[in-house]
């Protein structure tokens, strides 16, 4: 998790996370955020773009005696690809 995290701050070193809801029940929350970022270095394989990013995710973490025992996390990183212009947006000419 800590390689996956240096890689994505390293292309995105702006990156901002607005948390839009939260919900906890019992030993798991759930967060559904939106998180803002420049693509400033390499990113699987893409040279930086200077591009800025919106985009959204859920996270949902799992506690046992006070710790993170489980972690799952959904990013929308098809809508991240189609905003640097990696994968074309459906619809648009060339596509």
């Amino acid at each position: 998790m800590k390689q996956v995290n240096a890689l994505c701050f390293d292309a995105f070193p702006d990156t901002h996370f607005r948390v839009e809801d939260t919900i906890a029940e019992g030993e798991v929350v759930v967060a559904r955020l939106t998180i803002n970022a420049t693509q400033q270095g390499a990113f699987m394989g893409l040279p930086p773009t200077g591009k800025h990013v919106t985009v959204t995710g859920i996270t949902i973490i799992r506690f046992a005696n006070s710790k993170i025992v489980e972690h799952w996390n959904e990013t929308d990183i098809l809508d991240l690809l189609q905003q640097v212009g990696v994968v074309p947006v459906s619809g648009q000419a060339g596509s």
